[in-house]
């Protein structure tokens, strides 16, 4: 009987779990407090909970007891791998993207529409005291151009960082810029001539096709897998069709999917890539906010001939309005350097000697680890609320790391529909188009996570839910 025991007390743990009474990351009562919760023997909470280890709901740390895990269930449905049509064409409809970008300034709003984090995620206190030590710590440095590459106090920091991703840098390999989407377009244009052909995953960020538009090149969409990336094979095939003069990817945790490119995967899309000799240009600016430690390797950690220019930022970690970011250019860093000043001549000095110290003082690493698990948390909330008040045959993706939901409705749901009746009703959502340069997805949306978890939150949720019904027939 007591066999039969230990499975009722994990059920009940586990439905605890789903329910959200212990979140991803949560440390669990102790086994005396559930015994008594439960009115059972402590060897019975014990077979419980080595149950539930094995189910991989929970995980036991040292000295510590035992945590809901990060990812404790995955999904039964997830949207399949895409298959786009394969041709090169111009980037269109992207207008509405400033519409989406501009809610997120809109106090009435409520905000799941740009990858944008709320405040409360955010070190800002540290911060703060880190721009107020700016002309103390720099004196007569503050004031002035920081023409490119930009301090080397920041680029000293960054290379370090750039460690955890298999990066062996130094400060001199490194270009500051004004955010990851100034050292994407320079890199774009660094690479390649307007007119050209560029490989991205589908569906990609728009921040890249906007670069892409911009620069006047053509986009080629290749199939990608929501759990994995973009597809190796697929790929070699494009390269054999078409002219490509570069790839823009985001292996880790890319926008809007959430994936997670596996390390073999990695060194493969570089290796095909440097073999072709295309550049691979890399964002990895969600690369630090891997749920689980330890952090993913970045694709530019497996090249040999300098062919990935990587890039990055503090936007989506310390400030979005902080706009620091970064490129590692490889073997073109000359040119990217010189574009860079030829674009902007030089970068904010306040911003880049704050970030330099914030990182030197260890705050970062401390940050980084209390964030993790609160990403995490908001994001297993927002997919509990999607299976709960979504319509039947709702899919969603089930992200390792970074703070966005790809969510994929019944085909009759049309999302740029349903932006505009959320937006009437002051709710902002991702529509699927955007993240196509032929505006696909339509029964697809992308929902930023990065919300402090309250009754307005969890009632947009709900709303989204009951427009999305309403239209699904």
């Amino acid at each position: 009987m007591a066999g039969f025991r230990y499975e009722e007390v994990a059920g009940s743990i586990a439905g605890q779990v789903e329910a959200g009474v212990y979140g991803p990351g949560d440390r669990l009562p102790g086994v005396r407090k559930l015994a008594r919760q439960f009115g059972v023997s402590v060897s019975t909470v014990v077979a419980a909970q080595h149950l539930l280890e094995d189910r991989g709901v929970i995980e036991a740390r040292p000295r510590s007891g035992y945590y809901v895990r990060l990812r404790p269930q995955r999904p039964p449905q997830a949207p399949e791998r895409t298959r786009p049509e394969g041709q090169p064409t111009q980037v269109t409809g992207q207008a509405l993207v400033l519409r989406v970008v501009q809610a997120a300034n809109e106090p009435d709003t409520v905000q799941l529409g740009a990858a944008v984090p709320h405040a409360e995620f955010l070190p800002t206190h540290g911060l703060q005291r880190a721009f107020s030590g700016v002309p103390r710590r720099y004196p007569g440095r503050a004031t002035d151009y920081l023409f490119p590459p930009g301090p080397v106090e920041l680029r000293q920091q960054i290379a370090r960082r750039m460690a955890d991703a298999g990066c062996r840098l130094s400060p001199e390999e490194i270009v500051v810029t004004n955010g990851a989407q100034e050292a994407l377009v320079l890199s774009l244009r660094a690479v390649a001539e307007p007119g050209d052909v560029v490989a991205i995953e589908s569906p990609t960020f728009y921040g890249l096709l906007q670069a892409i538009e911009g620069q006047g090149m053509r986009a080629l969409e290749i199939p990608t897998d929501p759990d994995e990336g973009i597809s190796p094979e697929a790929l070699a095939l494009a390269l054999e069709q078409w002219p490509v003069a570069a790839a823009m990817l985001m292996p880790n945790f890319g926008n809007p999917l959430g994936h997670r490119a596996s390390e073999g995967r990695k060194r493969e899309v570089v290796a095909l890539l440097e073999e072709r000799g295309v550049p691979l240009i890399e964002d990895d600016v969600y690369g630090d906010l891997a749920f689980e430690a330890p952090r993913p390797w970045a694709a530019k950690a497996y090249e040999d001939r300098g062919g990935v220019l990587y890039c990055g930022s503090f936007s989506k970690t310390l400030s979005p309005g902080l706009r620091v970011g970064w490129a590692a250019p490889g073997r073109f860093r000359d040119r990217l350097e010189y574009l860079k000043y030829a674009a902007s001549a030089a970068t904010p000095a306040f911003p880049g000697f704050a970030a330099a110290d914030f990182l030197a003082r260890g705050g970062y690493d401390r940050y980084l680890r209390r964030v993790r698990g609160e990403y995490a948390r908001a994001v297993a909330r927002v997919r509990r609320a999607v299976a709960r008040y979504f319509p039947e045959g709702t899919r969603q993706t089930d992200p390792e790391g970074g703070f966005v939901l790809w969510v994929e409705l019944p085909a009759e749901v049309d999302s740029l529909a349903l932006y505009q009746a959320a937006l009437a009703e002051g709710i902002s959502i991702a529509p699927g188009p955007m993240f196509s340069p032929t505006q696909r997805f339509r029964n697809f949306l992308r929902l930023n996570c990065a919300q402090p978890w309250n009754g307005n939150f969890e009632r947009a949720l709900r709303r989204i839910g009951e427009l999305a019904r309403e239209r699904s027939g």
